[in-house]
């Protein structure tokens, strides 16, 4: 992940603030704002409180009860001021029981895959709406893990699908390795429990309504992911090339893609696409 130390940065649902504590320390950025979702009480009595402290120490302003999906949460923060927003291994919470899971997803015919491109569409959407200075950088990053379910979700392509196009439109720019090393003391936490998780291989993508020139000579785009190849990779189940029209259809016939098709279709659905 490439941090310019000249940014304001805003970061999002930091579980126990153990990213942005980091941050702060070996990136020194111009301002930082660190926000999580649980309350004060919450975060002290799931984690330590380490991460608020050395933030606090340094007059970094921490958002407690911050819902990026939820406007009325946050009164607190200074809109439309920083450069960069950054969102860390985004989950939606567990569901409490298997009632609850009913109401979200059975009766709407969707799957927890398409709640999860929600939370991370409405947060690329305020994000550019409410968060980043028009005058600044206008970037955003989101860091998810290379493993499934979360490379399920179709990250590079299918997030802002019916977005008008205008010439505010948000855009994919590429992706950059994560690497935990540049990142001493950082923990990755699991949603709803206080343990951190193994740190397995992970991708900062990386959106902007502007180009970016300079930043995306650090960034690549997959080949599955672009659009000049979509005739011999398969975008959303990350596979190719294909190197004949029957390897191309024993694919489409495979378990995977059946799969990746029915969440493709679910959230295709989801935006009234369909």
């Amino acid at each position: 992940m490439f941090i310019n130390p000249n940014w304001r940065i805003l970061t999002i649902g930091d579980g126990d603030l153990s990213f942005s504590a980091s941050l702060l320390n070996h990136h020194t950025p111009k301002k930082l704002t660190a926000t999580v979702l649980d309350s004060l009480e919450t975060l002290t009595k799931k984690y330590d409180n380490k991460a608020y402290q050395i933030l606090r120490q340094h007059h970094c302003e921490v958002l407690t009860l911050f819902d990026v999906t939820n406007k009325k949460t946050w009164s607190n923060l200074k809109q439309n001021s920083y450069d960069l927003v950054v969102f860390q291994f985004p989950l939606i919470p567990a569901f409490s029981s298997q009632d609850d899971f009913h109401q979200h997803c059975s009766q709407a015919n969707i799957s927890v895959n398409t709640l999860n491109r929600h939370l991370l569409r409405t947060f690329l959407i305020n994000t550019f709406s409410h968060f980043l200075d028009p005058k600044g950088e206008n970037l955003c990053f989101i860091t998810s893990k290379d493993v499934k379910p979360y490379r399920d979700w179709d990250i590079e392509n299918t997030l802002l699908l019916g977005i008008k196009n205008d010439k505010n439109l948000i855009s994919y720019l590429g992706q950059m390795n994560f690497d935990i090393n540049h990142f001493p003391g950082y923990k990755i936490r699991n949603v709803d429990r206080d343990k951190h998780v193994k740190n397995t291989q992970g991708n900062t993508y990386v959106y902007s309504n502007q180009t970016h020139a300079e930043l995306s000579k650090k960034l690549m785009i997959p080949d599955y992911a672009k659009a000049s190849l979509s005739d011999t990779y398969c975008a959303f189940c990350r596979v190719g090339p294909f190197y004949s029209h029957q390897d191309k259809l024993e694919h489409q016939s495979s378990k995977r893609h059946k799969k990746m098709t029915i969440f493709h279709n679910q959230w295709l659905n989801y935006l009234n696409l369909s």
